[in-house]
């Protein structure tokens, strides 16, 4: 994989938290994850393409959509073999970093998403 490769990968995965077209999120988590890729966030398994876009279309209207938050990336992007690491970050109008996890995304062989692991590094305040 090359580093384009890398980039490219890793702006679609921050895209597609701040996507507000229904369909644009679902064609690009069609896109992103492999049909039976999974994310594991916080003990919780999420699986396939209809459970991934509810799990996005929540997190969208929660953090993204109230205007809340912007979704983004630490510059520490980096990958080894099939697997693409980054910090994501929920950050205010402020530019205040609200909330980050860091994202462990191992790719198939055709690039897509087969597994999405988000470790809490900073947790959201109560």
């Amino acid at each position: 994989m090359t580093r384009t490769a890398t980039a490219v990968i890793a702006g679609r995965y921050l895209a597609v938290w701040s996507e507000p077209d229904p369909a644009a999120r679902r064609a690009a988590i069609e896109e992103l994850w492999a049909p039976d890729g999974a994310e594991f966030v916080e003990g919780v398994q999420f699986r396939g393409h209809e459970e991934l876009q509810g799990r996005v279309a929540r997190a969208y209207q929660e953090f993204v959509a109230s205007g809340r938050y912007t979704v983004t990336a630490a510059s520490d992007v980096t990958r080894h073999d099939d697997i693409v690491t980054m910090t994501v970050q929920l950050t205010d109008p402020g530019g205040e970093v609200a909330w980050a996890a860091r994202v462990f995304l191992l790719l198939g062989q055709d690039g897509r998403v087969r597994e999405d692991y988000q470790l809490t590094v900073k947790p959201l305040a109560a």
